[in-house]
This record gives structure tokens, sequence and C-alpha cells, in this order.
């Protein structure tokens, strides 16, 4: 999926540029601003509002000298398109729940990358850590399991490779503080989509060492 683009990722065209815009306010635009944020000349946007105003998708109102649009957002056609521009929040959510529902539970599941960046395009992966809980061996089968289990079920969902690095909940402290490129992303843009935060990590760690 194409997180930064979703509504013209599926809509595509000038069209889904302008119900892009319309997807993304609840504001009255004119159709100057609409041209301008969705990047298409004013005679485009004018031949695409036109036919969205027949449909009913969007709703226009003339206050001279120009007319303001808005998407009509109970229109049948309006909950899919928010859904679309909506998909990133909706991954976060759906990932925390499939980590959660995991016969073997990670302690966190964080996301970091482009997808925690909100940069994430069709060719990005998901870039997630796993931390496996204190008590479960590095070799456990039912982990690995989970971990395939978790991946593939995200992969399916969001239509992008899944990258997963698993780490064991005692080596994460030493991970975080390390000079490697990798965990200083994850620190800077780490997001927790499931358990524990890299603070709670940490401390966790540290009362488990005493």
């Amino acid at each position: 999926m194409d997180f930064v683009r979703p509504v013209e990722a599926i809509v595509p065209g000038v069209q889904g540029r302008v119900l892009s815009v319309l997807a993304e306010t609840t504001a009255d635009l004119n159709m100057r601003t609409i041209a301008r944020l969705a990047d298409v000349s004013l005679a485009q946007a004018s031949r695409v509002l036109a036919r969205l105003v027949e449909l009913g998708v969007v709703e226009r109102r003339d206050v001279p000298p120009s007319s303001l649009f808005r998407l009509v957002r109970q229109h049948v056609a309006a909950g899919p398109l928010l859904a679309l521009a909506r998909g990133r929040d909706a991954l976060i959510d759906e990932m925390g729940r499939l980590a959660a529902g995991l016969p073997v539970v990670p302690i966190s599941a964080i996301v970091f990358g482009s997808f925690a960046r909100g940069e994430a395009d069709i060719g990005s992966d998901i870039d997630t850590v796993l931390v496996r809980p204190a008590g479960v061996d590095e070799s456990d089968e039912s982990w690995w399991e989970a971990i395939e289990q978790w991946r593939t079920s995200v992969r399916r969902t969001s239509g992008n490779q899944v990258e997963v690095l698993e780490v064991g909940s005692d080596e994460v402290t030493a991970l975080l503080n390390s000079r490697r490129q990798v965990w200083r992303d994850i620190r800077r843009d780490g997001l927790i989509v499931h358990g524990l935060s890299l603070v709670e990590l940490e401390a966790s760690r540290r009362r488990g060492s005493r």
C-alpha cells in the first residue's frame, strides 16, 4: 500500500488527487485551493468536482464570488475513501491487535523506518522489532511460528513486505545504547504498536537486574 498517497493509490489520476484533498479535511475549500493542494489545473479540478457533485459525493455551496466544496461524509462512497485516507492509523491498530493475539505474545512490537515516519509508499518495507518475552528461548519454535504468523498477517493486511528484527528482553538496553545505526533509528523513530515503550523496556530491564 502507498501510505503517503493512499486514496490516489486506489483512485488514480486527477479524481484521486481531488478526493484525497477533500478526504483529509472537514473544511470547505474553494476550487483554487483544491487545485493547488491536489497539484492539478483549475480546469481539471472543475471537471472532476462537477462530476463528484453530480454523484452527490461532494457538496457545493455558492458563496459569491466563488463556490466552496466539501466531501459529503454521510455518502455511501465516503466511508471507504475516509478509511483509505486513514489507512496508516488503521494498520497501526491492526498490528497491535494481531500482536496481542499471538500464541506467544511479544513484550513489545515496535515499528521504525519509513512507516513510522509516515513516509512509506508502495515499495517500502514495514520494519519492526518484536521483543521476545523473558523465559522464552531464542530457539523456541512456538515463538518463531508466532513471528511468522504476525509477519504474514501484516503483509496480507498492508500489501507491503514486512521485515522483523527479533530480540530478547535482556538485549534491549544494550542494543538501544549501541552505536549501530539501526538502533539509533529505532530510538529516534520507533513507534510502539503493542506492549511496553522503549523507556518502559529499559526500566523493566534495570529492575530485573537488581
